[in-house]
């Protein structure tokens, strides 16, 4: 990582820091053909929608911006300001975009690290996001040698829509815009200063996912990162398996950037994925379910707060959805719910959206969305059901002055008891009194999450199924 760089800044803010509630960062490895798809998709959202952000953007080199200036001359018209950072080349003021009063050119000096770096800062109090990598140098790539096709050559860093992260970089970046231009890193400092605090805001839209605006983001990303996908099936890629998978990981990525920004803003449950993660994977070990199922469970759990992403219309209420569609052959699906609907964007996440789906599920039929019972709703589902109740309900006590964590575990354990046969499978309930009485004597569950940009372990063979399909065909369920 380049000494002076704003990568490097962000990372040493992080590390140093951990005190004063910034975390340490996990960056990843992304293509040029992957950050091309991501860039594409977060620029495109500004075009769509009345954000009018402040843009902040790194081209490495002037050759770059040219290939997309026309683009940024339309995104110019939907900003009040856009400032771009290139090291100079033939071209790179001429460009009409250039000529514009919203648009400032930073010419970089060739010894400057922020050359090496690609950048996109997307700042509004209703839209946040951000990419920020460095290219590796040509001896990162060691044996593999520099790649011949530019869309092979890589870059590490992150992309989030984490508004305080965000925001933090915007300040680095124009603190750097000062070497250059003064007059400028001051006009943009008033302008941060100004919209900083609507974006500090624990309401603010850009950190309240919802169908229509963050939910729309992540479903342009999901279908650029499958077109740039199947564009580069047959490019001649020397690693086009490796590049496919770096896409289909970066879909993935999408939604669990979005559960975490949801977690984020939850001040009364933080570490709403992480615990029940937890529970949902030691409830699974118990039950002896093979790897790929608990995978599959870990990763419901990490986006189950996707599945109560709100939309303009509450989904349907529990007992007031009928199992069918009108003409009775076919099981209500995802469509209902806002949050899964999104999730169904990605096709390998087909068996986490029917899990997610159907937590809401009741033991006695009394659930929705399709009034399920028993056997019909799918393992997964009453296990995560159950687990996410528990952990909200635990979380609710601890939160309270004097808490003793013990008997908020026994008080909620006592409340599931009591609900077993009704809104939950007594098997499981004996499963959760087991994990609790281990959890009373000193077992200690892991509640920390996986490295987002290296998550794509969890997606496997089995993430495609369709579990309703099976459970019903298993169980059939007769049309009222």
């Amino acid at each position: 990582m380049l000494i002076g760089s704003i990568l490097q800044q962000l990372r040493d803010a992080h590390q140093a820091n951990p005190a004063e509630g910034k975390p340490a960062i996990n960056f990843g490895v992304y293509y040029k053909n992957t950050l091309v798809a991501l860039c594409h998709a977060l620029e495109d959202s500004i075009l769509e929608h009345d954000y009018s952000p402040l843009v902040i953007t790194a081209f490495q080199r002037g050759k770059w911006y040219l290939q997309e200036a026309d683009r940024y001359g339309h995104i110019a018209e939907k900003s009040p300001q856009i400032v771009i950072l290139a090291a100079d080349d033939a071209g790179f003021a001429e460009h009409a975009t250039s000529q514009r009063d919203n648009v400032a050119l930073i010419g970089l000096a060739a010894d400057d690290p922020v050359a090496q770096e690609w950048h996109l800062i997307i700042l509004s109090p209703n839209y946040t996001a951000m990419v920020l990598c460095q290219e590796l140098a040509e001896a990162d790539y060691k044996t593999a040698g520099y790649p011949t096709h530019d869309l092979e050559r890589k870059f590490y860093g992150l992309w989030t829509f984490e508004p305080s992260l965000v925001l933090e970089t915007a300040e680095l970046a124009i603190a750097h815009v000062g070497r250059y231009n003064p007059q400028l890193q001051q006009q943009l400092t008033e302008q941060v200063r100004a919209i900083a605090p609507q974006i500090q805001r624990h309401d603010a839209p850009c950190a309240a996912p919802t169908a229509e605006n963050l939910g729309d983001i992540v479903s342009r990303v999901v279908e650029y990162l499958q077109t740039q996908s199947s564009g580069e099936t047959d490019a001649g890629f020397n690693n086009r398996y490796a590049v496919n998978d770096n896409l289909i990981s970066n879909e993935l990525q999408a939604y669990l950037r979005i559960a975490q920004l949801i977690d984020l803003t939850d001040l009364s449950n933080p570490m709403a994925a992480a615990e029940v993660a937890a529970l949902a994977e030691a409830m699974g070990q118990l039950l002896d379910l093979p790897a790929w199922q608990l995978h599959r469970l870990q990763l419901a759990s990490l986006l189950h707060r996707i599945a109560r992403i709100e939309a303009g219309s509450a989904p349907l209420s529990p007992g007031t959805s009928s199992r069918f569609e009108e003409h009775g052959e076919e099981p209500l699906s995802c469509p209902l719910i806002p949050g899964t609907q999104l999730l169904r964007r990605m096709s390998r996440l087909k068996a986490i959206a029917t899990i997610l789906t159907h937590h809401t599920e009741r033991w006695d039929g009394q659930g929705y969305p399709a009034g399920l019972q028993r056997d019909e709703i799918p393992l997964e589902s009453r296990i995560l059901g159950l687990v996410i109740a528990f952990q909200q309900q635990v979380a609710a006590l601890n939160a309270q002055p004097n808490a003793d964590p013990m008997k908020a575990l026994a008080q909620v354990l006592d409340q599931c008891k009591a609900d077993q046969g009704s809104c939950w499978d007594p098997k499981l309930i004996e499963t959760l009194a087991l994990l609790v009485g281990g959890m009373q004597q000193g077992l200690n569950l892991s509640t920390s999450l996986p490295k987002i940009a290296s998550g794509l372990w969890l997606l496997d063979s089995h993430s495609d199924d369709d579990l309703l399909a099976i459970a019903l065909e298993t169980n059939p369920v007769e049309a009222p």
